[in-house]
């Protein structure tokens, strides 16, 4: 398996670095065709893709729908234009295609041709399928619960809404926002209409989003196979906010009778799907009850006799996305392993898992109907995102696209190097290691930490936009990423040490991985900085007030979306779950935990020149968190800079934006950590 994955990045890496001659930077990288969404037509023998390409002057993504031969022949476009066509699925048939286009269901013929709108709700639609019969298409929109499904009322309130004069906000549950978006009033419910067009019948009702979002779930509702029934998500917990207690339900398309079939599990269910014999529903849960990064389980649930079995017991790693075989024998899934998403193997009857492909990123599976090859996407550190294709039993990569392939080649981007060493409890720990494609062993490069947020989540070694470490390391950096204490993908006890020691040992995992790392000869132990978001963003404030190693010092930080006071976040984050798990409750009743890991109470020692960033929409970690950090270092008369954006959340995702954070960031090491390289 190993020999596979480094022929299939030989040959690439050759052209890569016979041709190196430019500087890959952050316009390089909004050049870079994003890849994704591969669907298998029904006769095994097309593939429907998106690309998006960055428009600098509407400053997004546009996103176009593609064909290709499962053999890798003649790639066309089936959409276009300057809005973005997304989410193709081929009906039944194969003769036709429905996809979204400014967020309404459309279906064209299989070539391309003939498109017509089939929804138009006031509300939109985000995600949908089809039911195996090709009678009807399911569809979600968040509507208002007081029109019980009535498309004139449901377009009455939205008007009232769009044009009202008085914007204020009137609530009286929690989670009345969330991620970058204010959901006070409406709620996520599954629509049914029929493919050849009509009135949609609403399919879930009341003051719930059923299904509710979920970060983590890329299926939250599917038909059975007869098209009878549909199997979807809903979490009736009074605090929703407080609760990641979201059950599987079915409800038959013919009385409406519903069942609540994880009704015993306190914890999260997600991503249910229906073997193509209608016996099982496979599905992931977590056990502990508003533990969001419990470990994701593999399950089967006997539709005859209510039997719950789990199917990956003998392996503890999370469980992320997976596919069912057409002949109903297997489940083929991805899991986090060691900063890889690989490819297992489970049988549905004796739950015994097998890893089928090791190295890499892969999403987006698809099996072939007819049962004898997968395509998905696949991606590296140093490679981006392209559709590849491999036949069962096979070892042997074919790629489906190559759209990247050319303008990549010229920067010869180097993959990272691996790197093992030994953390708090002497725990050993894992990371990558870039170096630009110009590296001299001889020259001294000053070193950058990227910290990854979560804090259960990790460096995954697949192509990043937000925080591309390529674009660092070519601007003259060695960029070091450790997954510390909390990351996922190396056992779920490793994954519980971060929860109520969010400075302790996940702290003491990255500061022996920087001992480690300066001891390199080319490394400069004197010009030190580190970088991070959200978690990683707490982790910089956290070191701001403990920047006093033995062996080094940090000599500049940037810290983005980072938690700066654990009392002030806990009072205006949305997710209340999450601080409720990792702070052991509330700071009424667990003052203790709150206090002593909150970097606010070391303000008098920040000294460490730093940037903040943050945008102004982010309602996970609202941007209070960012300007009272700022405050203090302004206050303490260190040198540091703001930079927010009004117009985005958590992230920082529009193109323009983008390139703005990446040069300022750039500006701001480049001030204190490289007067020249030596």
């Amino acid at each position: 398996m190993r020999k596979v994955y480094f022929l299939f990045l030989f040959v690439f890496f050759i052209s890569n670095v016979s041709s190196a001659q430019s500087l890959f930077d952050s316009a390089s990288l909004q050049k870079i065709r994003r890849v994704g969404e591969p669907q298998i037509s029904p006769d095994s023998k097309t593939v429907l893709l998106t690309i998006g390409d960055v428009n600098l002057d509407l400053n997004k993504v546009i996103t176009q729908i593609y064909s290709v031969g499962i053999n890798g022949s003649n790639l066309v476009p089936l959409t276009q234009g300057n809005s973005s066509n997304t989410s193709p699925r081929w009906s039944p048939d194969g003769r036709k295609i429905a996809f979204i286009t400014n967020e309404q269901i459309w279906i064209m013929n299989a070539d391309g041709t003939g498109s017509k709108q089939l929804t138009d709700l006031a509300t939109g639609v985000s995600k949908f399928l089809w039911s195996p019969d090709g009678n009807k298409i399911a569809f979600l929109s968040d509507v208002y619960p007081v029109c019980n499904g009535n498309n004139k009322c449901i377009q009455e309130k939205e008007l009232e809404q769009q044009t009202k004069i008085v914007k204020a906000v009137e609530t009286n549950r929690l989670l009345y926002k969330h991620w970058n978006e204010v959901r006070n009033i409406k709620r996520t419910h599954i629509f049914t209409i029929a493919s050849n067009g009509g009135e949609a019948t609403e399919i879930t009702h009341g003051d719930y989003d059923s299904p509710p979002f979920s970060a983590s779930s890329f299926s939250d509702f599917a038909f059975s196979p007869d098209s009878q029934e549909i199997v979807y998500l809903k979490n009736t917990d009074k605090i929703e906010a407080a609760s990641t207690n979201s059950d599987v339900y079915t409800i038959s398309l013919v009385d409406s009778k519903t069942q609540n079939i994880t009704i015993k599990n306190r914890g999260s269910d997600a991503s249910p799907l229906y073997t193509p014999d209608g016996r099982y529903i496979v599905y992931r849960s977590q056990t502990q009850e508003n533990f969001e990064s419990d470990r994701w389980r593999l399950m089967r649930y006997d539709r005859s006799s209510g039997e719950i079995k789990e199917l990956n017991s003998e392996l503890d790693l999370q469980i992320e996305e997976f596919v069912i075989a057409g002949d109903s024998q297997s489940v083929y899934f991805t899991a986090v392993d060691r900063g890889n998403l690989p490819l297992f193997n489970v049988s549905i009857r004796t739950g015994i898992p097998k890893k089928l492909f090791a190295n890499g990123n892969i999403s987006n599976i698809q099996i072939a109907p007819n049962n004898e090859q997968f395509v998905f996407v696949f991606s590296f550190f140093s490679i981006p995102p392209e559709i590849v294709t491999i036949k069962k039993n096979s070892r042997v990569y074919e790629p489906l696209t190559k759209v990247n392939r050319q303008f990549v080649a010229q920067f010869g981007l180097r993959p990272p190097d691996e790197t093992v060493w030994s953390g708090a409890s002497k725990e050993q720990i894992h990371g990558y290691l870039f170096k630009p494609s110009n590296f001299d062993e001889s020259k001294k490069y000053p070193l950058l930490v990227f910290i990854h947020g979560g804090p259960q989540s990790a460096w995954f070694n697949n192509w990043n936009y937000r925080w591309n470490p390529q674009v660092f390391a070519n601007a003259g950096y060695v960029v070091f990423l450790p997954n510390p204490r909390g990351s996922v993908g190396y056992g779920q006890k490793f994954v519980n040490q971060v929860s109520q020691d969010w400075g302790g040992k996940a702290f003491k995992d990255i500061s022996t991985g920087v001992e480690e790392i300066i001891k390199l000869p080319f490394v400069d132990k004197d010009r030190i900085g580190a970088a991070g978001a959200s978690y990683g963003g707490y982790m910089i404030n956290w070191m701001l007030g403990h920047n006093d190693h033995k062996r080094f010092r940090y000599k500049v930080f940037l810290s983005h979306a980072g938690i700066y006071n654990t009392e002030s976040f806990f009072g205006s984050t949305e997710e209340l779950w999450f601080p409720l798990w990792e702070f052991g409750g509330n700071p009424w009743k667990n003052q203790k935990q709150f206090t002593k890991w909150s970097p606010h109470k070391f303000a008098k020692l920040f000294r460490t020149p730093t940037m903040v960033t943050h945008g102004e929409m982010d309602y996970r970690v609202p941007i209070s968190e960012g300007t009272q950090l700022f405050t203090a270092l302004q206050l303490n008369n260190t040198d540091s800079k703001l930079l927010y954006f009004p117009d985005e959340g958590h992230w920082i995702l529009k193109p323009k934006n983008s390139l703005l954070w990446y040069e300022k960031s750039l500006e701001w090491f480049d001030k204190y950590l490289k007067p020249q390289i030596r």
